[in-house]
């Protein structure tokens, strides 16, 4: 086994875990998908590359930038557009999240251009050696913070008192309003924290990946596989799906071919909807 290729694989999928964490997050309070992750993504991507290029900002201290950012327009975006669809049922709010999401991609566009941008700090070529597994510092630390970021957000929903509110208007919404929990601003704020996390997500991506408009289309693919082989609403289930999509595509790349990658993930996402619908550590559907 070339443990290269699994080591490889592992540090990408802790990435790949954080970037499905807030779409897996949203599902499991609000029971929507929305497909507007893929342009918070690019746009913390944006913003981490243009605070490196114009202030040499390191690219790791933009992250609470990122953050406050996206979760302030997220929580604009909520309250203006998403409350006011959400009677309108599932459906509904997969065209308008669709749609903001062309929105926010065309304005990246005409903003910025086509052009492929890089982050490259003066460490991205380092690394360190174990025996024959090269292992670089920058994909090392940006597994770790994958994992702190989302390790802080279990803690947030299982030790706070604004998380128990967050997890008790996921089990039963009327019944969270019963006992005063303000089930509208707990949307607000779901929906705000998911995207403030995939706008971290889309910083730490911009310092291994080129960052132009179509990145978050790409990357939605992936959160959609990651989130379905974790289990809709399972946090811990999306750091695991993020590492089985991680150490599979660079298992194809390696010995079979790097153009299949997507398609070995989308074979795999058919078979898990086949035979586990649930995903690896969701539970059953609503309804089931």
């Amino acid at each position: 086994m070339d443990w290269q290729v699994i080591i490889n694989g592992i540090l990408l999928g802790g990435l790949y875990g954080l970037a499905a964490v807030g779409f897996s997050l949203i599902w499991g309070v609000m029971n929507i998908v929305d497909l507007t992750q893929g342009a918070y993504l690019t746009l913390g991507a944006y913003i981490t590359f243009w605070l490196f290029k114009l202030w040499g900002i390191d690219p790791f201290l933009t992250l609470p930038v990122s953050a406050l950012i996206l979760f302030g327009l997220a929580f604009l975006i909520e309250s203006q557009i998403i409350k006011r669809v959400l009677r309108y049922g599932f459906v509904m709010l997969l065209v308008v999240t669709y749609g903001l999401n062309l929105l926010l991609q065309n304005a990246m566009l005409v903003a910025w251009s086509a052009d492929y941008r890089s982050v490259t700090p003066a460490y991205s070529g380092a690394g360190f050696s174990i025996g024959s597994v090269n292992v670089p510092y920058i994909r090392l630390a940006l597994f770790i913070a994958a994992l702190l970021l989302v390790g802080l957000l279990t803690f947030f929903l299982n030790k706070t008192r604004l998380g128990n509110a967050i997890r008790a208007t996921a089990l039963n919404r009327l019944a969270a309003n019963l006992v005063g929990v303000r089930t509208e601003f707990i949307y607000a704020l779901t929906y705000s924290l998911a995207a403030a996390l995939v706008g971290m997500a889309g910083s730490l991506i911009s310092m291994v990946y080129t960052v132009s408009p179509s990145l978050g289309g790409t990357f939605m693919t992936k959160i959609f596989v990651v989130t379905v082989l974790g289990g809709f609403g399972s946090l811990s289930g999306a750091v695991l799906g993020g590492l089985i999509l991680g150490i599979t595509e660079a298992l194809t790349a390696s010995y079979i071919a790097p153009g299949l990658m997507n398609a070995v993930s989308f074979i795999l996402l058919v078979v898990i909807l086949i035979f586990r619908p649930q995903g690896l550590m969701g539970k059953q559907f609503y309804g089931a």
